[in-house]
């Protein structure tokens, strides 16, 4: 199996690539080697590469660069997505994009299924859904894989190592407590993405780790369990903690389709998250 992963030095990226090259030639070109906004070199790189599958994990996640620059935002996660989708049907490859629980306003009292209709407050989930129609308006045998605040060993940064640095920095922390989601460790999001692609799932797919957490909460457990068990942490309300891009209130994910598939749900989160601490994490 050929594979193509976009965005391959990205957070996710880095975790997929070493698990689709067990399975053959993987290619995980970053933005240097693959411009996802230009058209033309998209379906060329398609056409000489000629991959069975394609991971579409190339975006723009900072949410409030989205939220001040939403054309840029644009041409890279929904036009970026439509020129991905366009160059899959001319080569025939398998397509799972990679798209975020941002595309919902978070005003349930219930975790979002996958067949929910989705409502972004942002420019970030709004191009992330843009994205989304594109894929499956041109090819219905996609897949989806929405997954939420993820964190891992790679990538430019992520909750997780903010808090962790700001602790060592000795900085007392102020953290929203009234936003709720699934924390999702990126390794585990990878490996499901991987039996997904293997399983040849297609339409939408919800993958995160199970339970839900606030800010607040999810940063505590991080603290701890790297021994930052004395830093200060202050609880705040959105309101208090303003930032230029609205956020969900809840955007926690429900897993209803990925375990039909015959793909393993993904663990708790705070499983997760240890693993994850003891991998990066010197206690304090």
């Amino acid at each position: 199996m050929r594979t193509l992963i976009t965005g391959g030095e990205g957070q996710l990226g880095e975790d997929l690539a070493p698990l689709f090259a067990r399975e053959g030639d993987t290619d995980a070109p970053d933005i240097d080697r693959l411009d996802v906004t230009d058209r033309d070199a998209v379906i060329e790189y398609l056409r000489h590469n000629r991959p069975d599958v394609v991971i579409h994990a190339a975006a723009m996640t900072d949410v409030d660069g989205c939220e001040k620059n939403e054309d840029l935002a644009f041409r890279i996660n929904a036009e970026g997505s439509r020129h991905i989708a366009e160059a899959c049907l001319e080569t025939g490859a398998r397509l799972v994009m990679v798209s975020t629980d941002f595309v919902f306003r978070g005003d349930t009292d219930r975790p979002y299924r996958e067949d929910d209709e989705p409502v972004p407050l942002s420019a970030y989930g709004r191009s992330k859904l843009a994205g989304e129609r594109a894929v499956q308006g041109l090819l219905p045998g996609a897949a989806v894989a929405r997954t939420a605040w993820l964190y891992g060993e790679w990538g430019r940064g992520n909750f997780v190592r903010s808090i962790l640095t700001a602790a060592e920095a000795g900085r007392t922390l102020r953290v929203v407590n009234d936003q709720f989601g699934s924390p999702t460790f990126s390794a585990d999001a990878a490996a499901a993405i991987f039996g997904l692609v293997r399983r040849r799932g297609a339409g939408i797919f919800h993958i995160v780790n199970r339970g839900e957490a606030s800010r607040y909460e999810f940063a505590r457990a991080a603290l701890d369990l790297a021994g930052h068990k004395r830093t200060r942490i202050q609880p705040v309300s959105t309101a208090e903690y303003p930032l230029p891009a609205p956020r969900p209130a809840r955007s926690t994910l429900a897993e209803t389709r990925l375990e039909a598939l015959g793909v393993p749900p993904l663990r708790p989160w705070r499983e997760a998250l240890a693993d994850f601490i003891g991998r990066i994490a010197t206690p304090a």
